[in-house]
């Protein structure tokens, strides 16, 4: 597309949006808003309704990032997963693994995709949808038939519409929803696309407390019940977690908790530091559970989180005994737990992560506090270069931390932000005869 010709273009999409109203959603239906991850980790907004009824003011401009990836050359499609009727976490469980094997099918296609939210206006918790913005460069006449097709394989309860935007004739961007009832397709809905104020928090905010970071035990297990028929590991895990009784206090003796990215050292810290202090060392997950990992490590955000939650309040019971008779040092815990999820979960930069002291941040109230939890920090040119010298098969979330330097900064930054108990960061750079005498010293401190 030539470049001179753009600024034309841009200009049609954004002031002459939808300015007939005769195949649009009614006048009175509320505007669906969306947001879009685009590729330089920013997000873009816009809604879906009719011109005059947006949040935004009819004369604002349509995101020119944004139309310049729905506009022509090349066809943009949408597709949300909805939340099927029902109360509790059901219904948000089926729709991970709707959107996960959506995801599977569609890496295999030759389209572009960015993630894809849907919200209301109100950012009312429980009202997001997660799905995807497709791409289509070449526009191919077929692309919209192996959408349809894609979605027709989908259960008819939980089967998500097909949108596609479209600039017509006279220049109005429009999104059409199609569906297929029996070999036709159908059009079901037509809207004018509308630019909209961004919200001043992520849409999937009012969404992370019990869908990836749980506050209570009971919360995480409500997920893992929901999967019992097609995991069998989650009843064994359940099983495990039952046999803990849920009203337990810590010992007399400190528990210390060691956080930090792959690499930065906690293996060697955790070790030494039991030496030192006599005490004893546990991991989270602990080893009774730490054999279906890659079973859940494979499933949704939504079920993993809850596997790896559950995991801390096994590690919890183990801690409240070993501390009656001796220190106790934790390779990572729940602060580890919900960091990842938050950074994972939360798309696009540092700027849209929780502010600080959102209670995403908090502690859970019925988990086992630790008396202090030490933060492991490098630089991350280090960092790398102790990953390729432990010449080891590297995890999922290796890979991702050094790929991804803006997910990296996510995990850094929310570590920092956890409270009740906050993260004490510990430079891990020098020796590791250093590092343990900062530690200890620190611990010494806490003490006093």
């Amino acid at each position: 597309m030539a470049l001179a010709g753009l600024p034309s273009l841009l200009r049609q999409l954004s002031r002459r949006l939808c300015a007939r109203r005769r195949t649009c959603t009614p006048a009175m239906a509320p505007p669906r808003c969306f947001a879009v991850e685009l590729p330089d980790s920013t997000l873009a907004h816009f809604a879906l309704g009719v011109q005059g009824t947006g949040p935004g003011d009819t004369g604002d401009l349509l995101d020119p990032r944004l139309a310049a990836q729905l506009g022509p050359p090349g066809r943009s499609y949408s597709l949300c997963v909805p939340l099927t009727p029902g109360g509790g976490c059901g219904p948000r469980v089926q729709a991970a693994r709707m959107l996960q094997r959506l995801l599977l099918q569609l890496c295999r296609g030759p389209w572009q995709q960015w993630r894809l939210f849907r919200y209301g206006p109100g950012g009312q918790a429980g009202a997001v949808q997660h799905g995807f913005l497709l791409r289509d460069p070449g526009d191919h006449p077929d692309t919209r038939g192996s959408l349809l097709e894609l979605l027709g394989s989908c259960p008819e309860a939980a089967r998500p519409h097909l949108g596609e935007f479209e600039l017509d004739a006279q220049g109005l961007l429009r999104h059409r929803l199609w569906t297929l009832q029996g070999d036709r397709q159908v059009q079901v809905d037509c809207a004018c696309v509308l630019p909209v104020p961004a919200p001043q928090l992520h849409p999937v905010l009012p969404d992370l407390l019990n869908s990836v970071v749980f506050t209570d035990r009971d919360a995480a297990k409500a997920v893992l019940e929901e999967c019992i028929t097609f995991i069998p590991e989650a009843q064994k895990v359940l099983d495990l977690v039952d046999q803990c009784p849920k009203q337990i206090q810590k010992g007399k003796f400190k528990v210390i908790v060691i956080e930090g990215l792959d690499a930065t050292g906690k293996t060697t810290v955790t070790q030494s530091l039991s030496k030192s202090l006599k005490a004893v060392l546990l991991q989270s997950p602990p080893s009774c559970i730490s054999q279906w990992r890659k079973t859940f490590d494979n499933q949704p955000t939504i079920i993993r989180r809850a596997f790896y939650s559950l995991g801390n309040y096994l590690v919890a019971s183990k801690i409240a005994e070993e501390s009656t008779k001796s220190p106790v040092i934790v390779d990572r815990y729940w602060h580890s737990t919900a960091t990842y999820a938050i950074a994972t979960e939360v798309s696009g930069g540092l700027q849209y992560l929780p502010p600080a002291h959102h209670p995403v941040y908090q502690w859970p109230g019925d988990l086992l506090k630790p008396d202090l939890v030490l933060l492991l920090t490098m630089s991350p040119e280090e960092r790398v270069q102790r990953l390729q010298g432990r010449g080891l098969e590297k995890t999922k979330e290796e890979t991702e931390l050094e790929a991804n330097s803006v997910f990296r900064q996510k995990v850094e930054m929310t570590y920092q932000r956890m409270e009740n108990p906050s993260c004490l960061l510990v430079d891990a750079s020098p020796s590791k005869e250093v590092v343990l005498e900062t530690v200890l010293q620190l611990i010494q401190s806490a003490g006093q």
